[in-house]
């Protein structure tokens, strides 16, 4: 089984799909497609940044003072 993509990954097929939508050359069944596809990958983007923002806020939090806390990955994946 293939390991999640990363962020960059789903990032720059994100602005690949944006580009084929922008150019006009695609017919309209295949922007349909594009589009949701890119739409995926947008709500995987989010959810991969809200996940590193509730990282960074665990190593910050203490008093000013760097600090590690376990954070329970929501989707219990190993990576």
């Amino acid at each position: 089984m293939r390991e999640k993509p990363v962020f960059e990954e789903d990032l720059k097929k994100l602005q690949k799909i944006v580009e084929e939508l922008s150019s006009g050359k695609i017919t309209l069944a295949e922007s349909l497609k594009k589009y949701e596809e890119g739409v995926k990958i947008a709500q995987s983007c989010s959810l991969g940044l809200a996940d590193a923002q509730r990282k960074v806020e665990l190593l910050m939090k203490k008093d000013g003072k760097f600090s590690l806390e376990k954070f329970d990955d929501a989707d219990g994946d190993e990576k």
